[in-house]
């Protein structure tokens, strides 16, 4: 029995979101003994690989972006850049699930920038969800008290560069191969990877690191198929609202991998800033719906 679009949508979603935890389960884990910068640059290579047979198989590699278009594909790659160099020494230092939690204020932090830079109209109800959101934020970094992690504001700091990464692409003219927009992050990251092993070192990588390090260039690229593919399946509305399960995962993996388990505080903080985000996933699906009537 075939299954709805919807729902196939869903599951592409939840493949994704689990992809790209499993990715950043096998960083952390190899990252306690190889430098960081060496594990970025030999996983850059691995996605690079992937992505580039991606883009020929899908004859992406024939598009010729026009300069409006290479300006911001270099300023989506150079924003992935600074997100993967916060994020992973965030993650170095910081239990999984507790990075998770702050990644979800993601989607409250593209609306309102996307409000603030290209004058998209939110209303008091959205905006009121963003600042319960932010508020739920500072629940889970708890500046100012005995449980604050200061790595936590590099995870703050990842988040907007994801931010500025993802509204980067939005004026792109004509029909850009998505393939071409990530081969290109893929390269600058990879670049920036072997910059920082330069300076940082090289060590000797054992099989069980270079099994880490595969598995974790081979998830990566997972979760990229699957999430391009997710949203081009269903109602956007309806596939969005399942980014929050890489939270879910992160817990679960967290626990198994590490034996972290957050604290009441960051799980409460972590209900509301999910709870704000679904509140303004389903007003921004009800509003286009009005829209469309």
């Amino acid at each position: 029995m075939p299954i709805s679009e919807n729902l196939r949508g869903i599951l592409l979603m939840c493949a994704s979101m689990a992809a790209f935890t499993i990715n950043d389960t096998f960083m952390k884990a190899v990252t306690q003994t190889l430098p960081l910068y060496q594990t970025i640059a030999l996983r850059g290579m691995i996605a690079m690989a992937g992505l580039g047979l991606l883009a020929y198989v899908t004859k992406a590699h024939h598009f010729r972006p026009n300069r409006s278009d290479g300006g911001l594909i270099l300023l989506r790659s150079l924003a992935d850049v600074a997100a993967t160099v916060f994020f992973l020494e965030a993650l170095l230092r910081m239990p999984l699930a507790n990075l998770s939690a702050i990644l979800q204020a993601l989607p409250l932090l593209i609306t309102l920038a996307a409000a603030l830079v290209f004058g998209d109209r939110i209303g008091w109800r959205r905006m009121t969800a963003i600042l319960v959101g932010l508020i739920g934020v500072l629940i889970i970094i708890r500046p100012g008290t005995e449980g604050f992690d200061r790595w936590s504001l590099l995870g703050l700091a990842s988040v907007v560069c994801v931010v500025i990464r993802d509204l980067s692409v939005r004026p792109l003219q004509g029909k850009l191969p998505s393939a071409v927009v990530a081969l290109g992050a893929a390269v600058a990251v990879t670049v920036m990877g072997w910059i920082g092993a330069a300076f940082q070192g090289w060590d000797p990588v054992s099989p069980a690191e270079g099994a880490k390090v595969l598995g974790a260039g081979l998830f990566l690229i997972v979760g990229y198929l699957t999430s391009v593919s997710a949203m081009r399946h269903g109602d956007i509305g309806m596939v969005a609202p399942f980014r929050y399960t890489s939270l879910l995962w992160a817990i679960v993996l967290g626990l198994v991998v590490f034996g972290d388990l957050p604290d009441g505080w960051t799980f409460l903080g972590a209900a509301i800033v999910v709870g704000a985000g679904l509140f303004t996933l389903w007003r921004e699906r009800r509003l286009r719906r009005a829209g469309a009537a």
